[in-house]
């Protein structure tokens, strides 16, 4: 278990939003993490994206994404949170997947109720499995795991295909089933969201998605809203590929980056943050003498 497990379920009991934007890859991990924020998320979509290349459509195995997990967590200073997707197929798998995430150093793991394969909750065609399926399997999450400080994020894709009643009465049966952070996807308006807030009492998630279902609203309007933990999977990387972008027409239009406008990070700062400095510190330490 990381250290940083207890760290996150630490945080939560204090007062205020804990904000986790998301990563994708080790280079987006290494700058959110320089930051200190109290979580990152690792995002399923992104994840799914840049380690594949293909859509976040049920695609990407527990193999695959829990090396990820492993290799985020492993760096990270900040508590991680990692995108469990369905568990990966039924009951003893979502003890595998349990087990293998917090074994990786994950402090919580995501987990929802989508029929396989699932699909990105942003997106439409979304069908979600029998409640009493899902209550099962978060009681197989619970049980399967090590320590009480490794979270249980339960999550129902129910409201876009059967109505914010259904992913409310989902939500509670979860709570019950012992999970230790609820996250009602894409209601479509702060209403709907004020209706979560006040449902509960267990620590509620925000999924802020640019341009997704739900509004993207300020720290201190979720937190007024009730909700506790606010994720933003897909800011950097949709602000990344805006700027890639830019910079790849350049290449296609004029063969060169000479005289152009998109803003870059400085290539010494980058070098910093990947960890040279420590490669050159080796060097000089083990350096070989005649």
């Amino acid at each position: 278990m990381s250290p940083n497990t207890s760290a996150l379920r630490k945080r939560l009991e204090q007062p205020g939003l804990v904000v986790a934007p998301g990563v994708f890859d080790m280079v987006s991990l290494r700058l959110a993490d320089s930051f200190g924020f109290d979580a990152l998320y690792m995002t399923g979509y992104g994840t799914v994206a840049s380690h594949m290349g293909l859509p976040d459509a049920g695609l990407a195995t527990y193999s695959d994404m829990v090396g990820r997990v492993t290799a985020m967590a492993g760096m990270a200073r900040s508590p991680l949170i990692a995108d469990g997707d369905t568990g990966y197929g039924g009951l003893l798998n979502m003890r595998h997947t349990v087990r293998g995430y917090e074994a990786a150093g994950a402090a919580a793991i995501q987990l929802e109720d989508q029929e396989f394969p699932k699909k990105c909750g942003h997106t439409p065609g979304r069908r979600v499995i029998p409640m009493e399926d899902m209550v099962r399997k978060i009681r197989v999450a619970v049980d399967a795991r090590q320590s009480p400080d490794f979270l249980i994020i339960a999550r129902t894709d129910a409201r876009t295909s059967l109505g914010l009643s259904e992913a409310l009465r989902r939500a509670e049966a979860y709570a019950r089933a012992g999970a230790d952070l609820l996250f009602v996807e894409s209601p479509e308006s702060e209403e709907e969201m004020r209706t979560i807030g006040r449902s509960f009492n267990l620590p509620l998630v925000a999924n802020m998605v640019e341009r997704g279902r739900t509004p993207v609203l300020s720290r201190d309007d979720l937190a007024g809203l009730g909700y506790k933990l606010a994720i933003f999977p897909v800011t950097a990387m949709l602000a990344s590929v805006h700027a890639m972008t830019q910079v790849y027409q350049q290449f296609k239009d004029t063969g060169s980056s000479a005289g152009s406008e998109t803003p870059l990070y400085d290539f010494g700062a980058l070098t910093q943050l990947m960890g040279f400095e420590d490669v050159w510190d080796f060097e000089k330490r083990y350096a070989e003498t005649d």
